[in-house]
């Protein structure tokens, strides 16, 4: 029998290399969006690489694993992964243009998009505390935004709509965790989002250099890889335990710009994204306060920051 301090322990492990490894999927678009490789490609070109990579790597894992399916609610994976592809489109051009820094600080609103979502879509109810915190995230992301100064990012809209359909993302997934088994989530989403981005890769194509492929091969592989360290890390620990680790996604892409293409972060990057983390942050300590049975860990989406259970 594992001691719950044992599994606690390697639940964290798992969610910061899920956070290292995310980190490197946004390094990596960036570099491709960015021209590094060769002329830069089209947003859409990126995500569909994720998808088509991903689809291969848990491809193989099914095979080797040979797990039982069952029927799909195929409607509800539809909205997911349409949401899901959006999402990472939305969030590969932010980053072409603004510090990963700030793109994965945004990104955390994910789940406050999630709470809110949540109260038409599942009909919970959302206390002072929860909508507090949800204010907090939110002044966080308009700090970033820089209105009134020279600074101005308009592209950080970008990145706010990837955290609002990323929350309609969890939203999604929450119905379906219940139903469904996480590696059958995966490889469904992966499958359908490979369908829909070869669609929308035709209309903007052009023909990667081998650096490019690589570096796209890498990226969808790494974003597999990434939530299965998620998946693990949620099925061995409390959800509110583990999800404040996965704020360790933003030292490593901060550690990555400024290695790799030289970007410190400014004194308001850093103001933003300690607004954003706090009001997260008291999200997670809210759900810690929530006692409830039958937890189930959910399957991860796009960008897994901040991920839990949004009850109470």
């Amino acid at each position: 029998m594992t001691h719950p301090r044992q599994s606690n322990l390697v639940a964290v492990g798992f969610m910061l290399l899920a956070s290292a490894l995310i980190a490197g999927t946004s390094l990596l678009a960036k570099a491709i969006g960015h021209g590094v490789l060769g002329d830069a490609l089209h947003p859409l070109q990126i995500s569909h690489g994720r998808f088509l990579f991903a689809f291969i790597a848990i491809s193989c894992a099914v095979a080797v694993i040979r797990p039982r399916f069952t029927k799909p609610e195929l409607g509800l994976h539809v909205v997911r992964t349409t949401c899901g592809w959006a999402g990472i489109s939305l969030m590969f051009a932010a980053i072409a243009y603004i510090p990963l820094s700030d793109a994965t600080a945004i990104s955390f609103l994910n789940p406050v998009c999630a709470m809110m979502l949540a109260i038409p879509l599942l009909g919970e109810r959302v206390g002072p505390v929860r909508w507090g915190a949800a204010a907090i995230a939110l002044l966080g992301a308009l700090v970033l935004l820089r209105p009134g100064t020279g600074s101005f990012q308009p592209a950080a809209f970008l990145a706010l709509g990837a955290a609002a359909v990323m929350g309609l993302e969890i939203t999604i997934i929450k119905l379906l965790s219940g139903r469904e088994a996480p590696i059958q989530i995966l490889i469904v989403n992966n499958t359908l989002g490979l369908i829909i981005a070869s669609i929308a890769v035709l209309f903007v194509w052009q023909a990667p250099t081998p650096s490019q492929w690589i570096a796209l091969a890498a990226l969808g592989t790494m974003m597999a890889l990434a939530q299965t360290c998620f998946i693990q890390s949620m099925r061995r620990a409390e959800a509110s335990f583990v999800a404040p680790f996965s704020y360790a996604t933003l030292v490593f892409v901060t550690l990555y710009d400024l290695v790799i293409f030289n970007t410190r972060p400014d004194a308001v990057s850093l103001i933003g994204a300690a607004i954003i983390i706090a009001g997260a942050g008291l999200l997670v300590w809210r759900e810690a306060r929530v006692k409830s049975s039958g937890f189930q860990p959910i399957p991860a989406p796009e960008h897994p920051p901040a991920q839990r259970d949004h009850r109470g």
